[in-house]
């Protein structure tokens, strides 16, 4: 149980505390209800660029890292299709070093002219590097934008284009932030070695006097149900071929999605799930084979996906997935085997919350959630969750209609014959 308190401060910011003196540490975790579904079609990759702008300077310090180390902390950030995210670990006597560098970023950062272009250009490379230059790189950009036909999570967060990062110009930057990057569009979570009283003391002593902005409205549209199997094939220079199936399935607070998280585990629990234990070992169809649920808040997409062995035939693959995703429609899951991926759940949930981190972070995820407290319940949730469920979920969401294919097909010429 993860005991906590919840405080509001009249600019609209949320603050979520969690008291363990079982640690010198304090974490500071604020999540910002913005990501890449907040972006335009044509200026993409804005949220992901901010992630880089709000380490690099703000409107009195010029330089985030440096007082952080002083003071014995870490820090770091991230971004995705519904949130961004900025987390830090200080020693207790230090942490108002914390509250007052997230404070002034929150405030303003630099928008010189100059920095901007220098946190362009590490994108830009980034995106070259990890999505342009790397073998698959460009997979998430294809099936989303194959998967997706209108909800802006058919770009990845990077961006849909490398030149909409090129041409972001410094109005555009600015209104973005100031739209997004708010107290009354935050929250804050604290845990470690605070009390309450103290939490509240400093986040009023250093947010207090931001004032709130006006958030753009959310007003996303509504992805068409998919009716008919959608199949693409690319040949690329890559090493092996690539099969990806993708499903449309539930959003994050549905109750289904705990079913299909469990689905996921059972196929893929690592090497005794039943797509490895069949396919790879058994069969030798692929090298690696997995699963997985996105955690989306609007409506996500289940993946399967799998790297075959030299030689094998990618169709009788894709096949030999089906079997294994049709066991589940109409035959009970044994006991064990349920219980087996139950219990590694809750092991991930009780290693998780044994960080003063992780609590600080799935405080945040679970209070945009609705409720922080769901946090103590979600084992049990899982718990709850039945075979005939699974056989539900498994007839409801993986039919062909609704799935999209991605064959991703090694080109074998040599450098010398293209």
């Amino acid at each position: 149980m993860v005991d906590l308190k919840r405080f509001y401060l009249d600019n609209g910011l949320r603050i979520i505390v969690n008291e363990d003196h079982s640690t010198p540490l304090v974490a500071l975790n604020i999540l910002y209800n913005v990501g890449s579904r907040d972006e335009d079609p044509d200026q993409t990759g804005l949220a992901h660029l901010f992630e880089h702008l709000m380490f690099s300077g703000s409107v009195n310090i010029p330089d985030f890292d440096s007082p952080m180390q002083l003071a014995g902390g870490e820090n770091n950030a991230y971004t995705n299709n519904d949130v961004t995210v900025y987390y830090l670990t200080l020693p207790a006597d230090n942490i108002e070093t914390g509250f007052w560098l997230e404070s002034d970023r929150m405030l303003g950062l630099d928008f010189s002219k100059k920095n901007m272009e220098i946190q362009k250009r590490v994108v830009a490379e980034e995106f070259k590097q990890r999505y342009l230059n790397q073998p698959y790189g460009d997979v998430m950009h294809i099936i989303r934008d194959a998967v997706y036909k209108t909800h802006p999570y058919r770009w990845p967060t990077i961006g849909r284009e490398l030149s909409h990062i090129e041409r972001f110009k410094l109005d555009i930057i600015k209104k973005f932030f100031y739209s997004h990057y708010a107290p009354n569009n935050a929250i804050l979570s604290i845990s470690g070695n605070i009390s309450e009283k103290e939490a509240y003391r400093l986040t009023e002593k250093w947010f207090g006097d931001i004032g709130k902005r006006e958030i753009k409205t959310r007003n996303l549209p509504v992805e068409t149900p998919q009716t008919e199997e959608r199949i693409l094939t690319v040949e690329k220079r890559v090493p092996s071929d690539l099969i990806y199936k993708v499903w449309h399935v539930c959003p994050r607070d549905h109750s289904d999605f705990r079913v299909l998280d469990l689905f996921t585990d059972i196929l893929a629990g690592g090497e005794s799930g039943r797509l490895y234990t069949s396919l790879v070992r058994d069969k030798k169809l692929f090298s690696d084979i997995n699963a997985y649920i996105t955690g989306d808040i609007d409506p996500g997409l289940l993946f399967i996906y799998g790297k075959l062995m030299d030689g094998a035939d990618i169709y009788r693959a894709e096949n030999e997935i089906m079997k294994m995703v049709d066991s589940l429609r109409n035959e009970f899951i044994p006991n064990e085997e349920m219980e087996k991926v139950k219990n590694k759940f809750e092991a991930t949930m009780v290693l998780s919350n044994s960080s003063i981190m992780n609590k600080a972070t799935n405080l945040a995820l679970y209070e945009l959630l609705g409720d922080a407290n769901r946090m103590n319940s979600e084992v049990e949730a899982y718990r709850n969750v039945t075979p005939e469920a699974v056989i539900d979920a498994t007839n409801k969401y993986m039919v062909s209609t609704n799935c999209t294919t991605l064959y991703y097909k090694s080109d074998k010429q040599s450098p010398d014959e293209t």
